[in-house]
């Protein structure tokens, strides 16, 4: 569920009509509901209270400062993938030992940094890895804790991008050579292997995946046990899909009923790393048409947003509901498409839509996870603002892109300019 409704024929978030912001701040303009952030937030908490996990919100889904204090201040931890999100997760105000970090290529400076913080640990993802925050820590006179990234070779039944616990993926490490470096890192003195950590993929819409991943490495924890290695964590990632077009996903307590017991049984302190969950239904991007055009065989409408706004169209041909801000009764077919110099720049295809006329607005839903994240400056385009609605307040989160912006990094030689 989401706070994006028609009152009157108009598109609310919350209690402010989203053309009214349109208005004011311009277009394209990513919208997000305070009240559905934490609403989500609050959904997981509530199904899993009985085992209090840390829930490490997915920072790569959205990082906006604002989103992720939101969340910070309502107990959430963070899942990081980079020095760049480290550093936002501090300035987020998180806790130190709420912080875990993922990725499949942490530099030396990036490992650097996190073991100086003191963060709670990183999820290693190769025995190479492993050698590597071994030799760092031990120069830093630090000991570290860390989470072996499990690939349990499980089909989660979503797009082939977004899968990452199968063996062909580049993620995470068998079962068989992952017994093999717990038995090796026992020798280490900087770094202790602390827990497992498993993440299948992202969209998943049912139980079984979670549920078949889980449980394989709950009996690879048996197995370790019978030789006398106990670990203190379990952390079973993010991945639960939400609605974007006819999807129907489990609920947050329909999930919690099918893991807990196995999670309960197992005594491990429980993480997990949900992203989209949480942020997707929470965010819409809104655009106003600028030109209708016909052809012998289409209808399109063009939009002032384009795939360097949201790129999950043209990269993994995801489905976004696009709607009026003002409610109407006539329906028409057309393909609604951005102004860039690429075929697959577009939001909706031979879409049964209101119909739309030059100066309209319309909104993507759904676009609150991998939308402003995924961002660029494709075809020197400034990124969009930000806005927060909290019931009929609206708060500006980040500013629009200025054209200086744009080359503040840049630099023409002095040769250039003779």
């Amino acid at each position: 569920m989401h706070e994006f409704k028609y009152r009157s024929n108009n598109l609310y978030c919350e209690d402010v009509r989203v053309q009214d912001l349109a208005e004011k701040f311009g277009t394209p303009l990513y919208v997000y509901s305070y009240k559905t952030l934490i609403g989500h937030f609050l959904k997981l908490k509530t199904a899993f209270r009985e085992i209090d996990p840390l829930i490490c919100y997915s920072v790569k889904a959205n990082s906006n400062l604002a989103l992720l204090r939101a969340l910070v201040n309502e107990g959430a931890g963070l899942d990081i993938v980079s020095g760049g999100e480290l550093f936002r997760a501090i300035k987020a105000g998180c806790s130190l030992k709420k912080i875990v970090y993922a990725s499949v290529g942490k530099t030396d400076c990036e490992i650097e940094e996190a073991i100086k913080l003191g963060i709670l640990f990183f999820n290693v993802e190769s025995f190479s890895e492993l050698k590597n925050v071994q030799h760092i820590a031990r120069r830093l006179s630090r000991r570290v804790n860390v989470a072996l990234r499990i690939n349990p070779d499980v089909e989660p039944k979503t797009h082939k991008y977004i899968t990452t616990g199968k063996l062909t993926n580049k993620f995470g490490i068998d079962f068989k050579t992952a017994k093999k470096i717990i038995l090796l890192a026992r020798g280490f003195s900087h770094v202790r292997i602390a827990g497992l950590h498993i993440h299948i993929g992202s969209q998943i819409t049912v139980p079984e995946p979670f549920a078949a991943a889980i449980a394989k490495v709950l009996r690879f924890i048996v197995e370790l046990r019978k030789e006398g290695i106990g670990l203190e964590y379990l952390n079973i990632g993010g991945g639960l899909g939400i609605i974007y077009d006819k999807e129907i996903p489990q609920t947050a307590a329909k999930f919690a009923g099918r893991v807990l017991p196995s999670l309960k049984k197992s005594g491990l302190k429980i993480i997990m790393e949900p992203g989209r969950f949480i942020a997707g239904n929470a965010g819409i991007l809104v655009a106003k048409a600028l030109y209708v055009k016909y052809t012998p065989k289409k209808k399109f409408i063009i939009v002032d947003a384009g795939m360097n706004d949201l790129i999950r169209p043209a990269l993994y041909g995801a489905y976004h509901q696009v709607v009026s801000l003002k409610r109407k009764s006539r329906m028409e077919r057309a393909d609604v498409v951005g102004p860039i110099c690429e075929s697959g720049d577009f939001f909706a295809k031979d879409r049964l839509l209101p119909k739309v006329e030059e100066g309209d607005y319309l909104a993507a839903l759904g676009a609150g996870a991998y939308g402003f994240s995924m961002a660029s400056n494709y075809n020197s385009r400034r990124r969009p603002q930000e806005v927060m609605v909290v019931k009929n307040k609206v708060f500006v989160i980040r500013q629009r892109e200025t054209y200086g912006d744009l080359v503040r990094n840049e630099s023409i030689p002095g040769f250039l300019l003779k």
